[in-house]
């Protein structure tokens, strides 16, 4: 994956979450739900190291061009889809302002401009690490 959002990352805290939470895998889906209206009005962009099932195709095909809205990426991800190997970035009014990036199918890191967001899913999701 190019990682093409290093600078502007430099802003953002993190935090570091497993995947699989027991028996259940945190789908980008439950993730992007979970942002709430913070991520509603974002534009996001996302890319695979591994295309997993033909709706990764389509998220690229449409994060080559402007992006695409938060509810248009949920549509795709749903129902459950595992990734290996993503990352999805979203922006608003073209600052990045989140990236999400599944590891393998094992762990997610979140990166966020909003500490808010970051508490939230700490609360949610055991096993939560600071970056």
């Amino acid at each position: 994956m190019a990682r093409d959002t290093a600078e502007a990352e430099t802003g953002m805290k993190g935090i570091t979450f497993p995947a699989w939470q027991g028996q259940h895998y945190v789908t980008l889906a439950e993730l992007l739900v979970r942002l709430g209206s913070f991520g509603l009005d974002l534009t996001w962009r996302i890319e695979f190291d591994e295309i997993v099932d033909p709706r990764c195709v389509e998220m690229q095909r449409r994060s080559a061009d402007a992006g695409m809205d938060t509810l248009t990426l949920l549509s795709l991800t749903t129902p459950f889809l595992q990734l290996v190997d993503a990352e999805a970035r979203g922006f608003a009014e073209d600052k990045l302002v989140i990236v999400l990036t599944e590891f393998d199918s094992s762990s997610w890191d979140v990166r966020a401009v909003d500490e808010r967001v970051l508490s939230e899913l700490r609360h949610h999701f055991p096993g939560t690490e600071d970056l």
